[in-house]
């Protein structure tokens, strides 16, 4: 009896010790700033493939999840296995600072290299452009970035402010880095009064309701819009548009790498890149159709953002805005 019970005893203790790790094989868990919607529709297009992993997200702004995920970092406790985040520049930093793990196993032969990490830490999922957003009653119709400097813009431009948005940085870098005249453009649109305050839902607002007829703006938020019944269109100015790609990147703390690594492979899928087209956005790979309302891909002009770069000169680039736009 007593060789039953040890038996019984170390059974069950061999059945609790092994629970926890098989739960934890079972869960993924994705730390996003996507919106929640889109959010819960990619968590569950990824389970409806993988029916065996559960996936959990957090969602929040860019910077609070940093800070969520720097907190937990700091306490020994890092629970997310993904994230998937705004901007390639705050996947630039946790590189440097190691944090990220590598997948060299990852398919991005149909992605552009312009948009690609070398190292494979991280994957661009789609590319968020910014434009010009422009009211029905305006003046005249923008082509270019250089025509929100005309004097009938003056005091009508409303744009996200890279004080306090990294899409905005990106983007303002991007410009200063390819137009004619780098920060002078930048300079000249202060001369011409425009509007650097909040993100892009602030320019959405002013220009729909007319306080502002001209913006700064990410191509789907006016295409929605515009959409909707909204007095808006958008425009791909000339010179070419700036772009975020939402990247995903695993940590090298992830309790469920191989899952982390299904995740990754399904978002860089066709079938993945189809569901971002459902959602709105510009797929990332280049085999797969843009969403209605929007021109050919070929049209459209990425300019090249260097984010390493970027990151190392964020102080310095911050200073110089602020300097231009006298903020």
């Amino acid at each position: 009896m007593r060789s039953l019970l040890s038996l019984a005893a170390a059974s069950l203790m061999a059945t609790a010790a092994f629970a926890p790790a098989a739960a934890a094989e079972d869960k993924l868990v994705l730390y996003t700033s996507q919106p929640n919607t889109d959010a819960q529709q990619t968590a569950d297009a990824f389970m409806a493939k993988h029916p065996g992993i559960k996936v959990e997200w957090v969602r929040d702004g860019t910077p609070k999840i940093l800070a969520r995920l720097r907190a937990e970092i700091e306490a020994g406790q890092p629970q997310a296995d993904l994230l998937l985040i705004a901007d390639v520049v705050t996947m630039e930093g946790l590189k440097k600072e190691g944090r990220l793990l590598a997948y060299p196993q990852a398919d991005i032969q149909a992605f552009d290299p312009a948009i690609t990490d070398r190292d494979k830490t991280y994957f661009s999922t789609k590319l968020i452009t910014t434009g010009i957003v422009y009211n029905a009653k305006a003046p005249f119709v923008p082509k270019s970035w250089q025509d929100l400097t005309d004097k009938r813009a003056r005091g009508l431009i409303a744009m996200p402010s890279p004080l306090a948005s990294g899409a905005a940085l990106i983007h303002t870098v991007t410009l200063t880095e390819n137009l004619p005249g780098g920060w002078d453009y930048i300079k000249a649109l202060g001369t011409n009064e425009a509007q650097a305050s909040g993100g892009n839902g602030d320019v959405l607002k002013a220009v729909s309701g007319g306080d502002k007829l001209y913006g700064m703006i990410v191509d789907f938020m006016a295409i929605r819009e515009k959409a909707k019944g909204a007095p808006v269109d958008f425009v791909f100015p000339s010179e070419g548009v700036s772009a975020v790609t939402e990247p995903v990147a695993i940590l090298k703390t992830a309790k469920n790498p191989e899952a982390a690594k299904a995740f990754v492979d399904f978002l860089l899928s066709a079938e993945g890149q189809a569901l971002e087209v459902s959602q709105g956005y510009i797929p990332a790979r280049n085999d797969v159709a843009l969403p209605a309302g929007y021109p050919p891909r070929a049209s459209i002009k990425v300019l090249p953002f260097d984010a390493a770069k970027a990151l190392s000169e964020e102080k310095a680039n911050k200073d110089t805005f602020a300097d231009a736009m006298a903020q």
